[in-house]
């Protein structure tokens, strides 16, 4: 029975250590994401700079796995070249050893004050940085409060036969313990709690120097197999060229150890007496070197993974997103510029389809519904996506502004979404039908109707700008335009009469057709509108609840 309380002691300061070290990381991540991704997406330029800005990166939010998945975001959108991303891996790789080097002394005494202060500035503010970095404190304290109950905890196992019979069938077989640390490392997705616990059990002689180095290497190996399988979900093998590179370098520098394990702990030992200062400097030690091995060999090993992981062009599928970063949910103000970015594409799709739609009522272009209502099918599934997206956010990391910015990106993909449904639908049903029946507009009305289209596309146009750049000058003259083709389909209804009225049958039929094509057209423009001037008028205060007069009035 006293085996049973003590594996479930073990279990529970390990998962309290593993909390400690996520709300750190997640801490950071919400205090400063923003400003990291966009420090980082600047600095990724030569080698060493990528380099350092992984280091620095990673040193903040303490977490590979994290600065891992953020370079691989940006590798798969195209902002960073495939030799800085590698460069900034090895940073990264680098500084998550930091925290370890600290935590090799005792700061057990820290740990009551740090979560006091954290509780304090979680409390006591909003949503906000200094919530973000409550968050940060408490974790810190809780990791120092489980390492240490696991150092006493192991304590009295020093004197367990069962245990010493097991450590020392692993001390002979290094790589069986390096696969055991690295789905260790794997599983819990950070090297920084496996090393840890590495430390607790050398501080005791529980595992032999050899062993120790052994469980290191495979810490290490494991944080690099989670950006492969969470950093995209793309089937492109060229997404995976950033994480799978990093794990080559990863497996090479475990190779070398390896074979050079059994002088290490001679030459750790050199360095400190103390187990435990011996593994946390064997850690840096290891990235250190591996970076120093692989930085100037990183335009080869680029070709290489280039060629053994090929592009996959795939340009009929619209559906498939290209900015929904899923790993960005922790940083609410990242998530948001990726579905914003991806909105914006939506909008692309839709001035595709208005062009076919202009094209369709000049010449015959019936062969083009298919592509059409493929393009549609495909946005309509992409607006269910960046809903999905936005509403899986973290609503409790999200402040007023957020939320205001969630509403205008589902307002904006919504309303391009029924544009488009109307564009296919409508006009270019149209369209199609006009060739089918074999009628044919009046020159008039054919000048009307392609100086109307020009001028939705140049809406169009407008929306999409004013989505990124809010500008309330812009939004009025948007909104105006709500005027402009409101007149033109009361005067295509007015001549509908008149051709009624004066016994023109065959001229009223189409142009009861012709004034369709206006109010779906109407209609398009007010979703324009909708999608992007109404927000912006609405945020400066300049739209009114309706267009009555007040009931008050009307009643005297």
């Amino acid at each position: 029975m006293k085996e049973l309380f003590a594996l479930l002691d073990f279990g529970g300061y390990i998962a309290l250590l593993l909390w400690g070290v996520h709300m750190v990381q997640t801490g950071v991540q919400r205090a400063f994401g923003a400003a990291l991704g966009v420090w980082m997406g600047h600095a990724l330029g030569t080698r060493w700079r990528a380099f350092l800005t992984g280091l620095a990166i990673t040193s903040a939010i303490q977490s590979s796995t994290a600065t891992g998945l953020m370079i691989t975001s940006f590798a798969v959108g195209g902002f960073v070249a495939l030799a800085p991303g590698l460069a900034a891996m090895l940073g990264a790789n680098v500084g998550t050893t930091i925290i370890v080097q600290l935590l090799s002394f005792n700061l057990t005494a820290l740990a009551p004050a740090l979560i006091l202060v954290g509780v304090w500035l979680f409390r006591r503010h909003q949503p906000s940085r200094r919530r973000d970095l409550g968050r940060v404190f408490i974790g810190l304290g809780l990791l120092l409060m489980s390492l240490h109950q696991l150092v006493q905890l192991f304590a009295p196992l020093q004197s367990s036969e069962l245990l010493q019979i097991l450590l020392d069938a692993l001390s002979d077989q290094p790589v069986i313990a390096l696969l055991l640390a690295t789905i260790l490392a794997w599983a819990a997705h950070s090297s920084v709690a496996v090393v840890v616990l590495i430390m607790s059990l050398a501080s005791h002689s529980l595992v032999s120097p050899t062993l120790a180095f052994a469980l290191v290497l495979g810490a290490n190996l494991g944080t690099s197999i989670n950006p492969i399988l969470e950093g995209s979900s793309d089937n492109d093998p060229a997404t995976r060229r950033l994480p799978i590179g990093n794990l080559g370098t990863r497996v090479a520098g475990c190779v070398l150890a390896l074979t050079l394990l059994p002088w290490l702990p001679s030459l750790m030992s050199g360095l400190t007496s103390d187990p435990a200062r011996a593994v946390a400097n064997f850690h840096t030690l290891f990235n250190v070197v591996t970076a120093l091995i692989f930085l100037p060999l990183l335009t080869p090993y680029s070709r290489l993974m280039i060629r053994l992981l090929p592009k996959r062009t795939d340009p009929n599928d619209p559906s498939r997103p290209q900015y929904l970063d899923e790993s960005a949910h922790e940083v609410p103000a990242i998530a948001l510029g990726n579905a914003a970015r991806e909105a914006l594409r939506l909008a692309d799709m839709l001035q595709s389809l208005l062009g076919m739609a202009r094209a369709g009522f000049l010449r015959d272009n019936r062969h083009r519904i298919t592509q059409a209502r493929y393009i549609n099918n495909g946005l309509n599934r992409l607006d269910g996506l960046i809903t999905t997206y936005l509403a899986t956010l973290d609503q409790d990391a999200m402040n007023k502004e957020d939320h205001r910015r969630r509403d205008e990106i589902l307002a904006f993909s919504g309303s391009i979404a029924h544009a488009a449904s109307i564009t296919t639908n409508g006009l270019l049903g149209h369209a199609s039908s006009l060739y089918k029946k074999g009628w044919s507009f009046s020159q008039q009305q054919r000048d009307e109707l392609t100086e109307v289209l020009d001028r939705l596309i140049r809406n169009q146009r407008q929306t999409a700008a004013l989505f990124m750049a809010e500008d309330v000058k812009s939004a009025r003259y948007l909104a105006y335009e709500k005027d402009h083709f409101r007149e033109l389909e009361a005067n295509a209804a007015e001549q509908h009469l008149q051709s009624i009225k004066s016994g023109q049958l065959d001229q009223a039929e189409r142009g009861s057709f012709y004034l369709d094509i206006l109010r779906d057209v109407k209609t398009v423009n007010s979703y324009l509108v909708e999608a992007a001037a109404y927000p912006v008028l609405a945020k400066h205060d300049e739209l009114l609840p309706n267009r009555l007069r007040d009931s008050e009035n009307v009643l005297d």
